[in-house]
């Protein structure tokens, strides 16, 4: 048996401006580093001169990865379980030494745009991951982006 290594996950950048929150696929399968990340979500935050500019992934239905850029800030993340393949161990290096297969980061990353960091935190342990990400999106004030892109 070979293993195949292809993964699907579906990610997206959303960046909030003055006429409202702008979505774009994202490309994640270049990106080697956090600072990778960054400066995609940089890319997306310069097109829309949106502040903040979150990131939201989700991946085979396993995980799900919300990340948030403030200005020149470092990212921040919120994984709902760590895993260590190539995607996971990304979002490893912003939230930390996590065990394999525990949730991660700050819950409270997007609580000034009105999710809860208890909902999040519930999300990762109740929902699939495209459903979390949904509710996620909705409560930031992005799903009708999200779900444009989703489709």
């Amino acid at each position: 048996m070979g293993h195949n290594y292809h993964v699907s996950y579906f990610a997206a950048v959303f960046a909030r401006t003055p006429e409202g929150w702008v979505g774009a696929e994202a490309m994640l399968a270049e990106a080697e580093h956090v600072d990778d990340i960054a400066d995609l979500m940089r890319e997306a935050a310069v097109e829309s001169y949106g502040d903040p500019v979150v990131l939201l992934i989700e991946q085979d239905d396993d995980w799900f990865a919300v990340v948030r850029l403030d200005g020149q800030d470092e990212p921040r993340a919120y994984v709902s379980t760590i895993r260590e393949d190539t995607l996971g161990s990304l979002f490893q290096q912003l939230v930390g030494e996590i065990p394999n297969g525990d949730p991660g980061g700050d819950p409270a990353l997007l609580e000034d745009l009105g999710l809860d960091p208890k909902q999040l935190t519930d999300l990762g342990d109740s929902a699939i991951p495209g459903d979390a990400l949904l509710i996620v999106a909705e409560q930031a004030g992005f799903g009708e982006e999200f779900d444009r892109l989703r489709d």
